[in-house]
């Protein structure tokens, strides 16, 4: 990957971060909502972001709905932060990692008892 491209990712991903953080207002959003990172194509037409959620199931699909149906205001909020020729259309994938490290650090430590 380029340098370039780098740049453009992290720069989304802070972006949309910070946006998720301070700026939504929907109470269906979770207060525990991190960016794990963001991948913008070549092209800059379209970018996903992966965020993590912590949670039960129903509170991560309702989360993930509602940042769904966010994805145009945060799109404009990228647009004006981060100076780019185009402005990816977002989608957002939802990434357990942080959750399934949590588990399985859970487990180690039953296991060591």
């Amino acid at each position: 990957m380029k340098t370039r491209q780098i740049r453009i990712n992290d720069a989304v991903a802070r972006t949309a971060a910070s946006v998720i953080r301070s700026e939504l207002a929907d109470p269906r959003i979770g207060t525990v909502v991190s960016v794990i990172r963001a991948e913008v194509t070549a092209d800059l037409k379209f970018c996903k972001i992966w965020v993590s959620i912590l949670g039960d199931e129903a509170k991560q699909e309702e989360t993930m709905a509602a940042l769904g149906k966010a994805s145009g205001f945060i799109r404009r909020r990228v647009a004006e932060e981060v100076n780019l020729r185009h402005t990816p259309e977002i989608t957002f994938v939802y990434d357990d990692s942080i959750a399934h490290g949590m588990r399985m650090r859970k487990l180690i430590d039953e296991a060591n008892k």
